[in-house]
């Protein structure tokens, strides 16, 4: 039994002071506010750990390189797959295991890796053809976070169209060619195997059918409207929005985490909160690929269930995707308190969308995922426990604890130097 005690700590009722939490076996036996301070002292203010619903950890590698200059997402889309071509199982591992160590420093327990760099370039497979695979769940055991690895299905470069030369190694051919890869896998505990469509653009109708029956009981995950021309394209091509060709594929429910869903119609926001499915917004990555501000209250006023991801990776801050959540909803209805802090923060610790919902709270049988933010720092000093969302970032870190497993301490990753890594791996994947 190990013990940590917390000046202040947000339990499920609100935040407590002087708590005591009791941890064995990777979770957490007993919480008791009001104690008197034992075991190891973490100090300041002490919440669940942060689920990141979506990430592409590849994309890390691409900050400060194409932000400036003209375009959107689909321009951007050229310089990554550039980079897409650079990696194989080892350099991948590298850069995927100080990406994660980098999600840890900022308070991120569990991550969501919306995983399609599958085969070599030009689509030839590994000798292990889940090598890519593995690389990121490796990464993750390394830097002493959970993944769910949404591995993923994605067939064409467009409606109608085959994969583009620098897609290639995206696909696997066929659904069955994908279930057979995927069916290899043997994941360890602390990964769960979910499956992902890419697009609506990159999944043939009848291919998203099949999938939803062939993916029963899993975390799946679509990218859905993210930008109008896929919208416009999906009309042009089905008739009818991508969420309402979701719908009839059978895959929305509440298995299914919908990303971004920036572009939507109001039938589509119906369907999402009828058929129970979860929304994951990205706010930092939306924002710096242009793409849109997302329908956040009105999902949530409809009972849709919203996370959030770093998807991009242009930044790894829980914070600031909670904040601009709220902001983004201020400046488009020039309205404040669209949501309450505590709102907020539930959207960055919600991990049942990951496959992992026994993770998320800090209560008894819950796994031990803690993160202690210091309250002196020059950005949180003065602030209330409660107002915390609106004043913490990542930076104010001091202490992140992984199913029971003390992986940052006072402000450093244990195990991996996470600068010092990603400037190695990032420099040679550009040389």
């Amino acid at each position: 039994m190990l013990t940590y005690w917390a000046r202040y700590a947000r339990l499920p009722g609100g935040i407590a002071e002087s708590v005591a939490i009791d941890v064995a076996d990777g979770r957490i036996a007993a919480v008791t506010p009001g104690a008197a301070p034992r075991g190891e002292i973490l100090g300041g203010l002490v919440l669940p750990g942060f689920a990141n619903a979506h990430s592409h950890a590849f994309h890390r590698a691409l900050r400060g390189r194409t932000h400036d200059g003209t375009g959107t997402f689909w321009t951007w889309r050229t310089g990554m797959y550039a980079l897409a071509e650079r990696l194989d199982p080892d350099s991948y591992h590298r850069l995927a295991r100080a990406v994660y160590a980098e999600m840890a420093l900022a308070g991120i327990t569990c991550v969501g890796e919306f995983h399609y760099l599958h085969h070599r370039p030009g689509g030839r497979p590994y000798a292990d053809p889940n090598a890519m695979g593995e690389a990121l769940v490796q990464a993750a055991a390394d830097a002493g976070i959970r993944i769910a690895l949404l591995d993923t299905l994605y067939l064409s470069g467009g409606f109608g169209k085959p994969l583009e030369p620098a897609q290639e190694r995206f696909g696997d051919g066929s659904l069955e060619g994908w279930l057979d890869r995927v069916e290899r896998l043997d994941l360890p505990p602390h990964a769960v195997l979910g499956g992902a469509v890419h697009s609506v653009r990159a999944v043939p109708e009848e291919a998203i059918a099949a999938f939803a029956c062939s993916t029963e009981g899993r975390p799946v995950h679509v990218h859905l409207s993210e930008q109008r021309a896929e919208n416009d394209a999906c009309r042009a091509e089905h008739g009818c929005t991508p969420t309402e060709l979701l719908e009839r594929c059978g895959l929305l429910g509440p298995d299914l985490t919908a990303v971004h869903a920036t572009h939507l119609a109001d039938h589509d926001i119906e369907l999402l909160a009828l058929s129970g499915t979860n929304v994951a917004f990205c706010p930092t990555t939306e924002r710096d690929l242009a793409d849109g501000i997302g329908p956040a209250r009105a999902l949530a006023d409809a009972g849709v269930r919203l996370s959030l991801g770093t998807d991009s990776n242009a930044v790894v801050d829980m914070f600031e995707e909670v904040r601009a959540v709220e902001m983004h909803e201020r400046l488009a209805r020039e309205e404040r308190g669209r949501f309450t802090a505590d709102a907020l923060l539930d959207m960055a610790t919600g991990h049942a969308g990951l496959g992992f919902p026994d993770a998320g709270a800090i209560a008894p049988g819950a796994r031990a995922d803690l993160v202690a933010l210091s309250l002196d720092t020059p950005r949180t000093a003065g602030a209330r426990p409660d107002g915390i969302a609106y004043a913490a970032t990542a930076a104010d870190v001091a202490d992140v604890v992984a199913d029971g497993r003390h992986i940052v301490h006072e402000g450093r990753h244990r195990y991996i130097d996470a600068g010092a890594e990603l400037r190695e791996t990032i420099e040679e994947l550009w040389r």
